[in-house]
C-alpha cells in the first residue's frame, strides 16, 4: 500500500497503528514529503516543528511524529526509512519489506518543491534534494548526535526486522481451536463477532 504522510499519520493514523499492532501481512510505503502537497500545502503530522505550510504561515508549532518509532511501538515486523536522494538504498529497503511476513513499513523522505519547498525557502527542486541529502544520516551517525542536532536530521536505514506470527496465522489457529472445543456453534459466534467488530 502506497500512501502519503497525511494519509498515514493523520486521516489513516488509527488504521496504521492497528495494522501494525495486529501484524497484518502487508507492506506500507509512506511517501513523506512533510506536507499535504496535493491539497493546498497544509502542514501534516510529519511536518517538522518550525517549518512552514499554508496552515502554518508562522511556522508549525506541533511536534511531528517519528513515523519509524511509531510503527515500532505499535508492533510492526519490519521498519525502515530511506530517501529519494538515495534511490538504491530505498529500493533495497522496499524489497526487504515486501519479502517480510507481517506488517512492514518503509518511510521514504521525499521532495515537494511546489508546496513544501517554496514555503520553506528552497528555490528549486535541486535545492530541495540537497536539503534532503543534508538532513539524512545513517543510524550510526544519528546515535552520536546531540538532542539538538537530531531535531534537524533523519536517521535512514533499517530499524527493525523481527519475526512474529501475522494476524491471519493467529486467526486460523483460533478457528482450529474453536472446531476442537465447540464445533460449528462456536465458529458461528466467532464469525458473527468478527463481522461486526
Amino acid at each position: 500500500v502506497v500512501m502519503g504522510d497525511g494519509d498515514c499519520s493523520a486521516i489513516g493514523g488509527n488504521h496504521f497503528i492497528h495494522a501494525a499492532r495486529r501484524n497484518i501481512d502487508l507492506t506500507a510505503i509512506i511517501i513523506n514529503n512533510m506536507i499535504y502537497g496535493m491539497t493546498g500545502g497544509q502542514y501534516s503530522p510529519l511536518t517538522p516543528t518550525g517549518r512552514f505550510g499554508s496552515t502554518a504561515p508562522y511556522g508549525n508549532i506541533d511536534q511531528s511524529f517519528d513515523l519509524a518509532n511509531l510503527a515500532i511501538a505499535a508492533g510492526a515486523s519490519y521498519v525502515a526509512r530511506g530517501t529519494v536522494y538515495n534511490p538504491r538504498q530505498s529500493a533495497s529497503l522496499i524489497k526487504k519489506a515486501l519479502d517480510k511476513k507481517g506488517f512492514s513499513v518503509v518511510e521514504i523522505i521525499s521532495d515537494c518543491p511546489v508546496s513544501y519547498g517554496k514555503m520553506n525557502k528552497m528555490k528549486s527542486p535541486v535545492d530541495m534534494l540537497k536539503w534532503i541529502k543534508d538532513i539524512s544520516v545513517s543510524k550510526k551517525v544519528w546515535e552520536g548526535l546531540s538532542p539538538d542536532e537530531k531535531k534537524e536530521k533523519y536517521a535512514i536505514g533499517e530499524f527493525l526486522s523481527k519475526d512474529r506470527p501475522d494476524y491471519t496465522e493467529l486467526y486460523e489457529e483460533i478457528i482450529k481451536k474453536a472446531k476442537e472445543m465447540g464445533g460449528n456453534k462456536l465458529l458461528f459466534i466467532l464469525s458473527f463477532v468478527s463481522t461486526f467488530f
